[in-house]
């Protein structure tokens, strides 16, 4: 049996030599001819612009939780007798829980994507050194 036949018998279809080479990323075919697109972009922008967001989140759910907890303030004393006290004493706990939380994420998650964007920019820059220096040197034209 030749390999063409195996190949054939076993995966069906054409052997690899009798089909174009292709490449994917992330499961999308290359552009037309091969070669890539040129929609591929890669920025650490992005990253460090999440990082802005999520400082910003957590800021703005910072002065929430001191906003909360100066709406607050008076409010058991002023309802002390009403049944509705107590609730409203429960929720304020459960949502200070939940802010703290959101607020601590934030805080946390700043810190990663902009981690993120600086160690992809700084891996980009030195892939792109080590291609510029194993590149070959084009032949220089006589005369010049």
């Amino acid at each position: 049996m030749t390999l063409n036949e195996a190949w054939t018998e076993l995966f069906g279809g054409a052997p690899p030599q009798q089909r174009p080479a292709a490449m994917t990323l992330a499961g999308l075919p290359s552009a037309p001819g091969g070669g890539g697109g040129a929609d591929l972009k890669a920025d650490e922008a992005p990253w460090h612009a999440a990082g802005n967001t999520a400082g910003e989140l957590r800021t703005s759910t910072g002065t929430s939780l001191t906003d909360l907890d100066s709406a607050n303030d008076g409010v058991t004393g002023a309802t002390a007798g009403f049944d509705s006290s107590a609730a409203l004493t429960e929720i304020l706990g459960t949502w200070k829980t939940r802010l703290t939380a959101v607020r601590d994420e934030c805080g946390r998650l700043e810190g990663s994507l902009k981690a993120a964007g600086r160690d992809f920019g700084e891996r980009e820059d030195a892939t792109r050194r080590k291609i510029a220096a194993e590149a070959p040197v084009p032949p220089q034209k006589k005369g010049n």
